[in-house]
This record gives C-alpha cells, structure tokens and sequence, in this order.
C-alpha cells in the first residue's frame, strides 16, 4: 500500500484535494438541509412569514443543486484519478512481470501473475476510487452529522454516541480477519486460474484420452475451494451490515423514546426531533458506507500486497565486475566453462559441462528426455544463472554483460513457442519493424515461404496459438522470426520434430550456405537432425557422456550408437 499510496498517487494529490475540496463543498450542502427544514418548522412557519419561507426554500433548493452538480463533478473526478493511477500500475507491473528471471516466475507461478495482473488490479482500482468517494464524503457526513445533532440536542445526541464504540469494533474486528481472508481466496484463484489454462491448452488431449469426466471433477474440485475460500470471507464482512444495523436501531430507538418524552414534557420543538431524525439516517447511511469501504479496503489491501512482492522482488541476476579480463586462447565464440547448475539447488540438472564453439560452428545436443538439453539454452541466454563455472560469449562473461545487449544476439526457437494470434508478417516481426522484404527472406530460408503464400501472403491473420497452422507449418513460422534478425548465435530447441527429413534436410543445408557465420545451437531427438553438426554433446542425466563428431560417436559412445542404430538402422550412411 505504501507504493501505491506514496507514489503511483502522488502525481494526483493536487486533483485528489481539489477533488476533496469539491465533494467537502457538496456534502456540506446536503448536511445543511435537514437544519434548513427544522429552522423553517421551528421559526418561519409559527411566526407565518410568507417571504421567509420563500426565501428559506430557495436556499435549500440552492443547497440541494449544489450538492448534486459538486458530487457528480467530484465523482467524475475521482473515477480519472482512479482510472489514471491504474493504468501507471498497470503498466508498471507488466514491464515488471517481464523482466522477471525464469526463476522468478517459476516461484510465483504463471497463474499466479495473470491473477496479479489483472482480479487485484481490477480490486485496487476499486479500492482507490470509492476511497475517493466514499472516504470522504461518508466521514463527513458522519463527522457533520454527530457535530450539527450535538448543537441541536445534546441530550438526542449522546444516545446515538453509546452505539459507536460498539460499531467501530465491529469494523476493526470484521477487518482484521477478512485482509487473511481474501489474501487466502486469492491463493486459491491462481490454482484455479492455472488449472483452467491447462485443460483450455490441452482441450484436444482430453477429448482424444476421453478424459472429460475426470477433467471436470478436477475443475469441480478446484471451483469449490474457490467458493469455499470466497464464502468464507464474504461471510465474515457480512457481519458487518447487520451489526452496524442492529446498535444503530437500537440507537435510533433510544432517540425515539428521548425524544417523545422531551417533547411531551415541552423540552425540545418537533422541528428539531425531524431534523434529528433525517440526520440519524444520514448518520446510519454514512456508516453503512464505511462499512462497505472496509470490505473494499480489505479486498485491495490484499491485492496490494500480493503486486508489492512483485514489485520488490529483485533480479539475482546482477552485472558481474570480472577482477581481470579475460583471455581467450581458444578463440572461442561461445565457451561453456565447467558449468554446474540446479533448478531447485538440490539436484543437478547439468553437472561439469564444458564445450568452446568457434564463430559460424554447429553444435547438436542429443539426449534422453530431461537429460537438460533445454537447460544449456536458457542458461545460454541468461534465463538462470549458473552455479558453478562460466558461460562466456567471446571470452566475456554473459554474467558481466547487460541483458538487453546479450539477448539481442540471438534467434530462437524453443519447445511449446507461441505463436500469437496476429499476422504472418507481425508474427514474423515481433515488433523489430522488420521490412517485408526481410519477413520474405527469412521466411524462404526457414521454407516457409511456399505455405505462407497458400495461406494468403503475409498479411493473412492467424488464429490463437496458430490453431489454423498445422505442426510442421507453426515451426518453419517460429525459424523465420528466429532467422529474420539475421542472429549471431541461433539456437534451435527441438524445432524440427514436425518437419518431413526432406524438409529437415533442406532447412538445414540453407542455414549452412546464408548464415556461415552464425554460430547454431540445435537441440533434437533425431540423429538426421545433428549428424552433420561440427560438435555433439550427449547429455545424460545433465552429464556430458559424449562429445565429438558423428562419426567419432557412433564408434565410441555407446549410448549414442544405440540411438543411432534405433533411428537409422545399423549401416548408419552419413550425409555429406
């Protein structure tokens, strides 16, 4: 709360007082009319001055238009401000969410920053704009009230203050265990969210397992701890109303039995008594509203807090000041340094791993399912950190060098790439204001170019997900964004599966003529795909039991030979 109470709002304290002023000037208004009328009953009407009346129903008329056009203009007002304020954090937490590490992301869940990002936004927004119109026109009416009824009827009005101890601890009582609450039933929204993007993602897997029923009792169960965490803590604030209903009732009979009496013994004028009436229910209306704000306070409190962890978490990834430079005897452009890392820091998922590739070289990874062939391409591109050893790119540290400036070296396509549901040419593009000419080449060298043109040219739309593209057509598309930045280094994570060998090959002998000197990662499962690469590492349980070329291979790692001889038959003929 502090952030967004201390910053995100501090460009607007000046339209908030004016704001406040506004609906200060317009609540005053409506405090003023119940005292105008019990004056008239009280003094104009015994005394039958005709042109005091006048004059006394013009100034209520008066108050009465004041207070609507003042309330609707500080209303309007605090909806932009609210509005306003939003869209900064908005904003600010999706570039935020962005520029988290893998690891970041991993510990809050996916889910769990869509939640973030879009129900507590939506519930802080409420919050700071009925702050701005309950929050202030509610106190002080409430505030107005007590002090107009204290000058009427001293007496009147210290019965109605016996019921507020007992209101406000219904409020601090009902608060304190609904912020847990709702923090609670937030948690339990992300599970949900998370398990319905699953079963939308994987629709099709369920329908072919014929997995429907077990799916939905899933989602049943998901759904009811949902309700179950919302109910609870709806149930807690809905104490609130009828609590607060209750004392001020009794409050309010208490004033009925006073004042009859008071009136009866000729101690007060009825004039006084409908005033005090019509400020009890102004008093009771403001105090129902505070009680509604205490909900809403409650809701983006927690919402509040869950953005701020966002916001504060900070990047482990730090710039590394290197105590001397580097020097390359290799004249490696990319040097894998006995690499150790772990995605829990319990187990390994990649132990010792060490490799140098020359500028324009090829690199094929083979491996076992969760061997962490996937691992060596993000740590590559700095989504982790490694725990041990080194990564350098040109014998610089990529730990020593700015993100930004590390990433732009790269074109890559990795396992489950999303394709979003936007034009060829802006799929291709990705907002680096490529030409057409460029999309174009780049989309004959993935080979591309011959569906891209059937589907309509580059303009054509594609669906969600590119569900109008079949397997092998999404990942020739995913290859020319790769290929279309002409990228230093490219790497290729499994991105050929859905290709024909025909396809494969063809792809792969035009990577090798246009981009000579683009130093290639290819991750795959099939031989066909690696075997004419300058170096191959297999990978085994994130240990290097491999290294060398093809042919050096297949003579003297066995479980590469057994991969080999499964894939392509015993007399394996190598491609030239």
């Amino acid at each position: 709360m502090k952030r967004i109470l201390g910053y995100y709002l501090k460009p607007y304290y000046l339209r908030m007082a004016m704001g406040f002023f506004i609906k200060f000037t317009g609540t005053i208004m409506d405090l003023l009319l119940p005292w105008a009328l019990a004056h008239m009953i009280d003094v104009v009407i015994p005394e039958n001055r005709s042109g005091d009346i006048i004059k006394w129903g013009l100034f209520m008329v008066f108050c009465s238009v004041v207070a609507v056009v003042f309330n609707i203009v500080a209303n309007r007002m605090a909806a932009r401000v609210a509005s306003d304020a939003i869209y900064t954090i908005r904003q600010d937490l999706f570039s935020k969410v962005m520029y988290l590490s893998n690891s970041q992301v991993d510990w809050f869940t996916r889910p769990s920053l869509i939640s973030r990002l879009t129900s507590d936004t939506y519930n802080v927004h409420q919050m700071l704009s009925r702050m701005q119109r309950l929050g202030v026109r509610s106190p002080i009416l409430l505030i107005g009230g007590l002090s107009i009824t204290m000058m009427l009827h001293p007496a009147l009005a210290g019965v109605l203050l016996c019921t507020l101890p007992l209101l406000a601890a219904v409020v601090i009582g009902v608060s304190k265990k609904s912020i847990p609450l709702f923090s609670l039933y937030q948690d339990s929204l992300d599970r949900f969210v998370r398990l319905v993007r699953e079963d939308v993602a994987g629709i099709r897997v369920i329908k072919a397992l014929s997995k429907e029923e077990f799916e939905r009792q899933r989602y049943d169960k998901a759904n009811r701890q949902v309700v179950e965490k919302e109910r609870l803590a709806t149930i807690t604030t809905a104490v609130t109303n009828p609590a607060m209903n209750l004392f001020l009732n009794l409050g309010l009979v208490g004033v009925i039995f006073v004042g009859a009496y008071r009136v009866n013994a000729g101690l007060t004028q009825v004039g006084k008594i409908l005033a005090f009436m019509t400020y009890f229910t102004i008093i009771l209306n403001a105090l129902l509203s505070i009680s509604k704000m205490f909900v809403l306070i409650s809701k983006g409190t927690a919402s509040a807090s869950r953005m701020e962890k966002v916001f504060s978490a900070e990047d482990s990834r730090t710039l590394k000041l290197l105590e001397k430079e580097w020097t390359d005897e290799k004249d490696c452009h990319i040097e894998f340094d006995h690499v150790s890392f772990s995605y829990n820091k319990k187990r390994n998922n990649l132990e010792d791993i060490s490799f140098c590739l020359k500028r324009g070289e090829t690199l094929g990874i083979i491996g076992a399912t969760g061997a962490g062939k996937s691992t060596v391409a993000n740590l590559l591109m700095r989504f982790y950190d490694v725990d041990q050893g080194a990564i350098r790119i040109d014998g610089k540290d990529i730990r020593s060098m700015d993100l930004k400036t590390l990433r732009q070296k790269f074109g890559a396509v990795f396992q489950n790439d999303v394709i979003f549901e936007d034009s060829i040419m802006e799929n291709i593009s990705m907002g680096r204001n490529l030409t057409k000419e460029q999309a174009q080449e780049a989309a004959c060298y993935a080979r591309a170019e011959e569906f891209i043109r059937d589907k309509g040219g580059l303009e054509e739309a594609l669906d969600v997900r590119g569900a109008n593209l079949s397997g092998g057509q999404k990942q020739r598309l995913l290859i020319a964004r790769a290929l279309a930045s002409k990228p230093e280094i490219l790497i290729l994570d499994d991105s050929s599966s859905a290709l024909d060998y025909k396809t494969d090959a063809a792809l792969r002998k035009g990577l090798k003529e246009r981009y000579s000197q683009t130093t290639c990662i290819i991750i795959a499962q099939r031989i066909s795909s690696i075997m004419n690469a300058d170096h191959i590492l297999v990978l085994d349980e994130g240990r290097c039991i491999g290294y060398g070329t093809h042919e050096k291979l297949m003579a003297d790692c066995e479980v590469y030979g057994e991969i080999g001889k499964s894939q392509m038959g015993i007399e394996v003929e190598v491609n030239g």
